[in-house]
């Protein structure tokens, strides 16, 4: 549908306080910028703000709906015959041929994980984006095999498919912190990705037997 007036107003203005925001996190840090800063720097009073934002890591994760709805992207795009581990492995290695943001690969993602790093509300806030990222892929795999609400399945299999992508951008960005280049770092992590996936493919049976 086409966007009225009042509602790209009201977007465009949304989108200038979230971006002003998170260019003065990413400069000072999420715990030394209040709330009233932001509302000065987009131009707008501190209501205005709050109306758009509920909280201050809502200006934060400004883009929390979206990013939560991606793992029910790549799961609805796999191709036919594809299962969800090997559309996931697909997706994920092409992330890190093109440096893919949808999996915190794109450059600057060391900064904003420091940034994340240092604030205790902002680890409780992603803690909490990833579970409902999980919640949201089991429930899709759910619907797609028609299957009982309680069963343990399609939640096992979006828990080990989400922890090994955020397992893998962690991978990623410890090394970037440390200092190391991306032309190091991705043919390290294509290969760790490949194992990862394997692992979930085959199955983890036969892993860690004691000889």
């Amino acid at each position: 549908m086409e966007e009225g007036l009042r509602e790209r107003k009201k977007r465009e203005t949304r989108e200038r306080i979230a971006d002003m925001a998170m260019g003065l996190f990413m400069t000072r840090g999420f715990d030394n910028v209040t709330v009233a800063e932001v509302a000065r720097a987009a131009d707008v009073s501190v209501n205005t703000v709050f109306n758009y934002f509920r909280t201050k890591e809502d200006l934060f994760a400004d883009r929390q709906e979206f990013v939560e709805s991606l793992p029910v992207e790549v799961l609805r795009a796999r191709e036919k015959g594809e299962s969800a581990v090997r559309a996931f492995r697909r997706d994920f290695v092409a992330a890190v041929e093109t440096r893919g943001w949808q999996y915190g690969l794109q450059d600057g993602a060391d900064v904003f994980a420091k940034m994340v790093g240092e604030s205790p509300s902002l680890l409780a806030r992603m803690r909490e984006i990833h579970q409902q990222r999980e919640e949201a892929l089991a429930e899709a795999l759910a619907d797609e095999l028609d299957a009982d609400a309680d069963e343990l399945a399609p939640r096992l299999v979006a828990a080990q498919i989400l922890t090994a992508t955020r397992l893998l951008s962690d991978y990623a960005v410890r090394r970037s912190l440390a200092g190391e280049p991306w032309e190091t770092i991705a043919p390290d992590l294509r290969a760790q990705a490949e194992a990862a996936f394997g692992l979930l493919e085959s199955g983890i049976g036969d892993y860690c037997v004691r000889r």
